[in-house]
């Protein structure tokens, strides 16, 4: 008993909670990336390791390093204050942005294949399917979502603040550049990207409201340090998305091809959180967090759709970031608190606390197909160990300041 109550005298001491003292996602997240890392100056991490119940992953993840994922890595050992590694992430995103193998615009792919960079164009995911004899490939993971460009940006933009390297504010320019000139949809909002294989893919004309909150995100950053006008309009043009598809309490997830709005039934949690982080000065958008804890919160946590099925643990650590940010520390420690248990030997967090989770979408990005075959599952997730990071040392990925 003397020796718990000098434990909790030095954590009033220093200022620290016993609850927070206890959580600490930094360490699991460098356990993980450490070794992929090490001892190469750009390299992108796989997204997923094997579950439990697996022996491997299946083919279609067994290579593949989402640019999603990665640039959230990125950002969150900035966080934990591991600039060098998230450096080589950064100069992975760079150097894939730079060097393609079919493309010389500028773009990123949605994935590359996990592992150190050689020289040129980064090698995209894949894998040999001995039944027919060919090299696979997933046309999604080819493709370019609009929403995955800004993510690179964001990670490079805070890196050049980390490290104040011209480098990482050139690369994260260029990738803005890019998204006004292939993803502007006049002056409503910016388009999903492309999808499909080499050299003929697919434009995709529908609209998220959670890509043109990443957009708004980098373009109102870039126009902070540069004045640049292009930059300025960028970010009012991903607002007018924003404020369309907000419904006075909770966000639609975007529009349809036809420019049509998604349906009100469709919801992600993502899409309720994302836009007023992005946006600080937008205060009737944080309803959007009641109406989520009210349609999509389960208990220790949220599921990623209104089905509430699961935890959805990359989503909870957004809630907690989320309440963080709103001032319900509270809230933000419950949740937080909970994800402890959903670490793993790895140090990555599980993606989910059941052995599936539905979401309700397609995995298609193209709009032509309906059926909702897009889940999580019970494995180690880089993602969802960053937001958890991030969670926990208040920092916002949108605006890269920490919250109190």
């Amino acid at each position: 008993m003397r020796l718990l109550a000098m434990l909790i005298l030095s954590m009033v001491l220093v200022g620290t909670s016993p609850a927070r003292a206890e959580l600490s996602f930094c360490p699991g997240l460098v356990k993980a990336v450490e070794p992929g890392l090490k001892g190469t100056a750009a390299a992108f991490i796989r997204s997923y390791e094997p579950g439990a119940d697996e022996d491997a992953l299946p083919l279609g993840l067994s290579t593949t390093a989402f640019v999603y994922d990665n640039a959230l890595a990125a950002i969150a050992l900035v966080a934990c204050e591991r600039v060098d590694q998230a450096r080589t992430i950064g100069n992975a995103l760079v150097q894939a942005a730079t060097y393609d193998r079919t493309f010389d615009d500028g773009r990123l792919r949605n994935a590359y294949r996990a592992g150190p960079l050689g020289r040129g164009a980064a090698l995209l995911p894949g894998w040999w399917d001995s039944q027919k004899n060919i090299w696979g490939e997933d046309p999604a993971q080819d493709g370019t979502a609009t929403g995955n460009v800004a993510w690179a940006a964001l990670a490079l933009l805070t890196l050049h603040q980390a490290t104040g390297e011209a480098a990482y504010l050139s690369g994260a320019k260029r990738l803005m550049d890019w998204i006004i000139a292939n993803a502007s949809h006049g002056s409503d909002g910016f388009s999903g990207g492309f999808h499909g294989y080499d050299p003929q893919q697919v434009r995709l004309t529908w609209m998220s409201t959670e890509h043109n909150a990443d957009v708004y995100a980098v373009a109102s950053w870039l126009f902070r340090l540069t004045s640049a006008p292009r930059y300025r309009d960028a970010a009012k043009t991903a607002s007018r998305l924003l404020d369309r598809t907000f419904r006075g309490d909770h966000f639609l997830l975007g529009t349809k091809p036809d420019g049509s709005l998604a349906d009100d039934n469709l919801l992600a949690l993502d899409v309720q959180l994302w836009p007023w982080m992005a946006v600080p000065d937008a205060p009737d958008w944080r309803k959007a967090l009641g109406f989520a804890q009210a349609h999509l919160a389960v208990d220790d946590g949220f599921d990623f759709n209104g089905d509430r099925d699961g935890v959805w643990v990359e989503g909870t650590a957004q809630a907690a970031l989320a309440y963080r940010i709103v001032g319900n520390a509270a809230a933000s420690q419950q949740l937080l608190a909970a994800m402890r248990n959903d670490g793993t030997s790895s140090g990555l967090l599980n993606a989910t606390r059941s052995a599936r989770v539905s979401t309700g979408l397609s995995i298609d990005p193209s709009g032509t197909s309906t059926i909702p075959d897009f889940f999580y599952y019970k494995r180690p997730h880089l993602g969802a160990t960053a937001w958890a990071v991030l969670a926990e040392t208040g920092w916002n990925p949108f605006t890269g300041a920490k919250v109190p």
